[in-house]
């Protein structure tokens, strides 16, 4: 009797949670945890997202949570731990590829503890420097990289940050050892590249693409596989046609839920997302941010899984050559 009133109540809490699972969003706010600060990039992606999934998820409430720390290892923490029901979801970028070589202690597995929901946009880098510096293409750039080895540093806005990881690729790429000058974010690291206190900086087009209009920057490429049509950027080259062949970096953002979230909840997140990323508000503030909406089969849980797995593979060995971790 035991083991029949034992099954019956589990039949009973899995009729529960298929029912609430069918009735997703049922009258509950939806939160977006963000593990950045409030007023970064990544909080603006995630509140531009946020308005843009209201409509689609049957007009629920989307809130954001901003809860930073350690790489953005704090707040996807919170995420994989909370309740697997849809309504906590994470905002991340690429992050979610190279903390789990950043921060060796990590409190959970970003390839098994997570669902994957679908890529949200791309945002590309811009390489700066400091308007005194001589070089006025990358070719005079490249020499003088050449000639200044070992006295050269780059800045970036704090271990883990887009410019920390783009300033690492670009030191691996051009075999040049320079000297790393972290920040409490970026506003103070190009208030000292327009000073010259540093010479270069790799970061995101949503930062630098203000210097660059303002000319209080020099600016010799873009990190992206094409040049940008955005017109200010438009007749910057991209890395690899400039000489650093198959340099390509973005700061992509992608969304996610707990692990064991119901299918049922997924398929209503995924599809919500979708129509989301079709919305022209939402992509019309995008690209006012420089950065490109996702179009291809990343936004697919499937796709998405597969993209962060090479990114994680593509990173693990240029963070370890690096030796410097976030814990």
């Amino acid at each position: 009797m035991k083991k029949l009133f034992a099954l019956a109540a589990l039949a009973l809490a899995t009729l529960a949670v298929g029912a609430h699972a069918q009735d997703f969003p049922a009258g509950k706010p939806v939160t977006i945890v963000v593990p950045f600060a409030a007023g970064g990039p990544t909080d603006r992606v995630a509140r531009d997202l946020a308005e843009a999934l209201r409509k689609p998820l049957g007009g629920a409430s989307v809130i954001i949570d901003n809860v930073p720390g350690a790489g953005s290892s704090i707040g996807a923490a919170k995420v994989a731990r909370a309740a697997p029901d849809g309504y906590t979801l994470l905002l991340n970028h690429i992050a979610m590829a190279t903390v789990p070589t950043l921060v060796r202690n990590l409190p959970f597995k970003v390839e098994s503890d997570f669902e994957y929901l679908g890529i949200v946009n791309d945002v590309p880098m811009t390489l700066i420097a400091k308007p005194s510096l001589p070089a006025g293409n990358y070719a005079e750039l490249s020499g003088w990289i050449a000639a200044n080895k070992g006295r050269i540093n780059i800045g970036n806005a704090g271990i883990g940050s887009a410019s920390h990881l783009c300033g690492l690729l670009f030191q691996s790429a051009t075999k040049t050892e320079m000297t790393p000058v972290p920040y409490k974010g970026t506003a103070p690291a190009i208030t000292d590249l327009i000073g010259g206190q540093i010479d270069l900086l790799c970061d995101q087009t949503t930062n630098t693409s203000p210097q660059i209009e303002a000319k209080k920057v020099k600016a010799y490429a873009v990190t992206t596989p094409r040049r940008l049509a955005m017109p200010l950027l438009k007749d910057l080259p991209t890395l690899d046609e400039a000489g650093l062949k198959n340099f390509q970096v973005t700061i992509w953002h992608g969304l996610y839920a707990p692990k064991g979230t119901p299918a049922t909840v997924l398929k209503k997140l995924n599809d919500a997302l979708k129509v989301a990323l079709k919305d022209p508000d939402f992509i019309k503030r995008e690209e006012a941010l420089g950065a490109v909406v996702a179009t291809d089969g990343r936004i697919e849980p499937e796709g998405h899984k597969r993209f962060v797995a090479a990114e994680i593979a593509k990173w693990s060995p240029v963070i370890k050559a690096a030796g410097v971790y976030a814990d």
